[in-house]
């Protein structure tokens, strides 16, 4: 078999957060960094293959000498680079920008420290792969990929060694891992020996992983020993000590290599729900972080205000979190102490340069004095026109108050229930209609004569409420919702109770190891109390609360009179073990297709039943029973990330509440005393959005953004200033093509605007950035991610540049 070539990878997979807590995996890189350097010296054709630039970072700041060790066998060729991020994340959760910022901050990390970039992504331990990473990856400098999961057994591929094709037509080429990525003691003689079976078709090369790993220590003597013994067996292919990018780099002209255009799933299926607290505080930190360096970048520019160096730093923490037994739930329950302190830095780093940002626009806003006069300044974080909900604690407020626009236009307002008990504070609620990234003045007036307040509540009862658009109806006993119609098309949008709470038994492992349904159900949640909460001429809420054992379960169901869709806000007291909640909704269309959005991107699935991971929306689209036209609902939520959809029925899994990292095959003993994930309070947000038409037309993607991202809002005070009462500095003229990040750039003061397209239509689109004098227009292919670059010198061109701001 010496015509055979198994390229030997020498790897030490390593968990920097698993069982263990991050210092511990501090030390082990450490050892086993230690460890590759001490076997370079005693092997000198011996190479070794690590990814994770934050490990590097570790080892930079805590042994000098050891990094400049590793420096000189980079630069040698003997120690390759791969991966090119931060951290190996789980590659379903994070949002797009995040695997951007892996990208941008692992890529200029490698290059700044050892003067190379990876050419390989590397995500060997991930649970799963979504469908547009290799048009990330090629955008980052990175033109193959290695994995491991899913197996054979959770996703059939054409071959181990293909090209993965991402929505836009991107493609890189592939490689799954054959069984493992470690080795111990004498494995590595039975990974030969069972691997020489796995040459198909015209692949002649494939790539085997060695050394000790999870908690790191990677290859041994006895493994580099055994590969030069085994190397003289002629019945053996002939193996060589090798990179992921020299092997790419060997079969990359293979013109006869399959191409596989889908996300790569499924593989622990139960970590898309496995505990909430992380996967809703990496939803805030990215959705925060991102709207501040909107702000700030403006700001930069418009004030002067100066761009905060701590944004690295904030990344840097949420990247970490990112990974993969960090988010997907797996880690030990320490470990999530750790990742709250984290993302609570990230968080505050994020709200003080929002502060900050949009504060040093408002000071300059000119407003006139009025003595009877408050105004609030709202702020919109899209680069879209939008009708905004606004919820502030403000003081003052009177009989007699009306509140009105910039142009003195009354604007319907009520009070709703304060923050605080005491003290004469209330909180004011109202619409707001903002131009694109902008801002628009509202004033509240304890009276004006010349302005009559406006608004009418809609029809509402303890069970029942009605806008012009919608009638939603509750059930009396089991507080789900009875009906809710469609009144413009006479269309009933569920076929039977929707918004149900449903437990279910649940006794898998955390990771959900081999299970890709759940549906043994073993009962539902029932009403304990149904009233009208709210009611006024901005919104009405009916609040049901439920009860399921021990558990508490309360669901505010909020419709407005100018706005088609439901928001309903969520509290949780969990309680139960081994269980799962779902709130399902049975969608009431024929001929339907089902939507998830993935990272910049979106993939329709089968409605099989099994669980899926999706971002902040799914929907269900079909044809109305009476064949009328297309009909549709899109789930839209803050904090969540699986799903299930079977045959009509739309489900959104709530919480899991399995034991804290146990990992079949060990059964728990039935008299331990353990500490069960998701135990206790949480909170969330979705919205049910009922649409006519596809999802693309109703603008589905838009209004989860408005969902996760909502306006910023601050009291202002009357003072003379340059800038007007209403303000627009960035404008995209197409529905389809979304600003997703602004930014300074990384190197100069620039202006870093990346967009996407997400309707999967190539589209000829105009981006404005009116204060600023910018203008340009740029053609966007299906699902096609673009970054360009704009220089703050008005007379320089405005660039195109690649996800880690190199100039291609």
């Amino acid at each position: 078999m010496k015509d055979k070539t198994f390229h030997m990878i020498g790897n030490a997979h390593l968990d920097p957060v698993w069982l263990w807590q991050w210092q511990e995996g501090f030390q082990e890189t450490k050892a086993t960094f230690r460890s590759a350097l001490d076997r370079m010296k005693e092997y000198e054709d011996f190479i070794f293959t690590s990814s994770s630039a934050a490990m590097y970072e570790w080892v930079e700041e805590n042994d000098p000498e050891m990094f400049a060790e590793i420096k000189e066998r980079i630069q040698e060729g003997r120690w390759r680079i791969v991966g090119g991020w931060w951290i190996q994340p789980d590659c379903n959760i994070p949002n797009g920008e995040s695997f951007v910022r892996q990208g941008l901050f692992g890529q200029r990390y490698f290059q700044e420290k050892f003067g190379v970039t990876a050419k390989v992504g590397y995500n060997v331990d991930s649970f799963g792969h979504h469908g547009m990473l290799p048009q990330i990856l090629k955008k980052s400098g990175m033109d193959s990929y290695v994995f491991m999961r899913p197996a054979p057994n959770e996703k059939g591929l054409p071959s181990k060694l293909f090209w993965w094709e991402s929505d836009d037509g991107t493609r890189v080429l592939a490689f799954r891992i054959m069984y493992e990525y470690n080795s111990w003691g004498k494995a590595l003689d039975r990974i030969v020996d069972r691997c020489k079976t796995e040459f198909k078709g015209n692949v002649d090369d494939l790539m085997i992983f060695y050394g000790v790993g999870n908690h790191g220590g990677g290859p041994t003597k006895e493994n580099i020993e055994s590969i030069y013994r085994l190397n003289e067996d002629d019945n053996l292919p002939n193996l060589v000590f090798s990179s992921p990018e020299q092997y790419f780099e060997k079969v990359k002209n293979n013109k006869e290599l399959p191409v596989v255009h889908d996300d790569l799933q499924h593989h622990a299926s139960g970590c898309y729900a496995a505990h909430s607290a992380v996967k809703q505080y990496n939803r805030k930190a990215e959705n925060m972080l991102m709207t501040a360096e909107k702000y700030a970048a403006l700001a930069f520019w418009l004030t002067g205000q100066p761009y905060p160096t701590e944004f690295n730093r904030a990344w840097k923490n949420v990247l970490f979190n990112q990974f993969h037994d960090i988010l997907a739930g797996t880690s030990i329950e320490p470990a999530y102490e750790d990742a709250r302190n984290l993302y609570g830095e990230s968080l505050a780093i994020a709200d003080r340069a929002l502060n900050n940002a949009i504060q040093s626009i408002s000071w300059r806003i000119d407003i006139e004095q009025d003595e009877r006069m408050r105004p609030i300044v709202v702020f919109n974080p899209h680069a879209w026109e939008t009708k905004a909900n606004v919820e502030i604690e403000i003081g003052g407020i009177k009989q007699t108050s009306v509140l009105v626009d910039d142009q003195g236009k009354a604007v319907p307002f009520q009070t709703i229930q304060s923050q605080a008990t005491s003290g004469g504070r209330y909180r004011l609620n109202f619409l707001a209609d903002l131009p694109a990234m902008g801002y628009r003045v509202y004033k509240i007036y304890t009276e004006l004569n010349s302005v009559t307040p406006v608004g009418e509540p809609i029809q509402a009862s303890q069970f029942s409420m009605e806008n012009d658009r919608f009638k939603i109806e509750f059930d009396s006993e089991t507080g789900w919702i009875k009906s809710l119609y469609d009144k413009r098309i006479e269309h009933e949008v569920f076929l039977g109770p929707a918004a149900k709470p449903v437990v279910i038994e649940d006794k898998s492992d955390t990771w959900s190891h081999n299970k890709l349904h759940f549906n043994d159900i073993a009962g539902e949640f029932k009403a304990a109390k149904i009233y009208l909460a709210e009611h006024g001429p901005v919104k009405s809420v009916i609040r049901v609360k439920s009860v399921y054992g021990r558990s508490i379960l309360i669901q505010d169901f909020t419709m407005y009179r100018e706005k088609d869709q439901i928001d309903v806000k969520v509290t949780v007291d969990w309680r139960e073990q081994f269980k799962m909640l779902k709130l399902v909704f049975p969608v009431n269309a024929i001929f339907r297709k089902q939507t998830y959005e993935i990272p910049y991107g979106t993939i329709e699935r089968e409605h099989n039943g099994e669980e899926e991971p999706g971002l902040s929306w799914v929907d269900v689209t079909g044809v109305r029973e009476n064949h009328e036209g297309l009909y549709g609902v899109s789930l839209l939520n803050d904090a969540k990330y699986s799903y299930s959809i079977h045959n009509k029925e739309l489900a959104l899994t709530v919480l899991r509440s399995p034991i804290y990292a146990h990992h079949d095959p060990l059964v728990p003993e039935e008299d331990g005393e353990y500490t069960f994930i998701d135990h206790g309070i949480q909170r969330f947000e979705y919205t049910i959005l009922p649409h006519e038409g596809s999802w693309e037309e109703s603008e589905t993607v838009k209004k989860a953004a408005e969902l996760n991202c909502k306006p910023i809002s601050i009291i202002e005070t009357f003072h003379k200033g340059s800038l007007p009462q209403v303000d627009s500095y960035v404008q995209v003229k197409a529905d389809n093509v979304l600003v997703s990040a602004i930014k300074k750039a990384e190197d100069n003061d620039d202006l870093i605007i990346r967009l996407y397209e997400t309707h999967k239509v190539e589209t000829e689109v105009e981006i404005n950035l009116p204060k600023f004098n910018r203008s340009f227009t740029t053609v966007f292919k299906p699902s096609e991610i673009k970054t360009f670059r704009i220089p703050k010198e008005a007379d320089k061109q405005i660039k195109e540049t690649n996800l880690i701001e190199w100039d291609e």
